[in-house]
């Protein structure tokens, strides 16, 4: 091997190295990157939601399936969601931003109830 060859042998290596690891990122950016919000589901199902309760951490989105085959709705009592009429195997999300106990209920049969608890 030539001077000039080593030489240039030696100075692509190290450019490669630098090139795969700029490529490659460094642990906590993949770390950081793989994180998801959290989703949890209702089921709407012979007139009840399903489970009745559900805890969730902040920031889930939580997504009720209308399985029964007449309509519903999922509305807070506090007026933080309110879900449009749901027909069969229509669906409704809404994500909770604040921790406490959100209270729901259908409008159309009243004694169907649950609560989103977010901690």
């Amino acid at each position: 091997m030539t001077t000039k060859t080593m030489w240039v042998v030696g100075l692509i290596a190290p450019v490669m190295i630098a090139l795969l690891l700029v490529c490659a990122g460094s642990p906590s950016v993949m770390a950081s990157s793989d994180q998801t919000s959290a989703t949890a589901e209702v089921k709407i199902d012979n007139f009840s939601f399903g489970p009745q309760t559900i805890t969730v951490p902040v920031g889930a989105t939580v997504v009720w399936t209308n399985r029964d085959d007449i309509p519903h709705t999922s509305v807070s009592t506090e007026g933080v969601f309110k879900s449009k009429v749901m027909d069969t195997d229509e669906k409704f999300s809404y994500t909770f931003t604040k921790p406490g106990t959100y209270p729901y209920y259908c409008t159309i049969h009243p004694k169907m109830t649950g609560q989103v608890v977010v901690q």
